[in-house]
This record gives C-alpha cells, sequence and structure tokens, in this order.
C-alpha cells in the first residue's frame, strides 16, 4: 500500500469552497513547489489566455481542471513548471510500457511533481499528497516527473 496524505494544497484555506474539482495541477504544483495555492491558481488561470483575450480551446480555469492533452496546453503547463526551477525527468516512452508506479520504492525522494493518465500529483518523500488516494493501490502508472532543477 502507498502511503497517503489528505492534502488540498492550500484550496480551501484560499477561499474556494467547492471541494470536488478537477484542479490537480493547481494542487500538486502549490504542495511540491511549496507555493500559495491562490498564487499558482492565479498564474496557471492567467496563461490560458491568448493576446487578443480570448481563451485557448484547451485551456480551462484550473479550478475546473486543466485539459493536459492538447498540445498547446501541455507546452503551458511544462512551461511554467520549468519556470519555477523544475526539470521533466521522463520514465516512460511510446512503446516501452509501464517501467515505473506511483509507489515509494519505485520513485526518488525529496519533492516530485507526478505526471499520470488524466492526473498530476505530489509526492513528497514517497507519500502521496493529495485529495485522494490515487495510486490504485500502487499500480499507477508514472509517465514522468518534475524535479526540482540543479
Amino acid at each position: 500500500m502507498t502511503a497517503f496524505t489528505l492534502n488540498d494544497g492550500g484550496r480551501a484555506d484560499a477561499g474556494f469552497r467547492r471541494k470536488s474539482v478537477g484542479d490537480c495541477a493547481a494542487r500538486a504544483i502549490a504542495i511540491a513547489t511549496p507555493r500559495p495555492y491562490r498564487a499558482v491558481y492565479d498564474e496557471l488561470s492567467a496563461l490560458g489566455w491568448r493576446e487578443d483575450g480570448t481563451r485557448y480551446t484547451a485551456w480551462r480555469d484550473p479550478a475546473d481542471g486543466l485539459f493536459i492533452g492538447g498540445e498547446k496546453a501541455n507546452s503551458l503547463l511544462w512551461e511554467y513548471i520549468a519556470s519555477l526551477g523544475w526539470r521533466w525527468v521522463p520514465t516512460m516512452r511510446i512503446g516501452s510500457g509501464c517501467r515505473v508506479h506511483l509507489r515509494a520504492d519505485e520513485l526518488p525522494s525529496g519533492r516530485i511533481i507526478a505526471r499520470l493518465s488524466h492526473h498530476i500529483v505530489a509526492v513528497i518523500n514517497g507519500v502521496i499528497h493529495d485529495t485522494h488516494d490515487c495510486s490504485r493501490g500502487g499500480t499507477r502508472c508514472v509517465y514522468g516527473y518534475w524535479e526540482r532543477g540543479e
């Protein structure tokens, strides 16, 4: 069983009342970096707008979940996390199969932000910090993770 700590990343303290939302990117970044949830939320929200004032199609409000499947949304999220001094470590390639699972014995120690299928989660010293245990009993595949750069 993977260790889990209930953690909303400061969402409730920032004044957000809805509990069941898809704000995993903002939450994971706030927990792992650690930065205030409101600051992360506002910065991610601002990224979703074009210079002409229209919203990118694949970019939703961070409180409703970032659609991270679109190419532009992926690049915006990656650039944002990199701007905080974090670097991407891929753990899976197309056709390679799953080699790293959301388990303490398969992840590095310290603070990381793990990218899963349809989810992003903070992991601190092997402990999942999220609003639910997303490990699927230690079988959930990790596509890669961000760690603090040197």
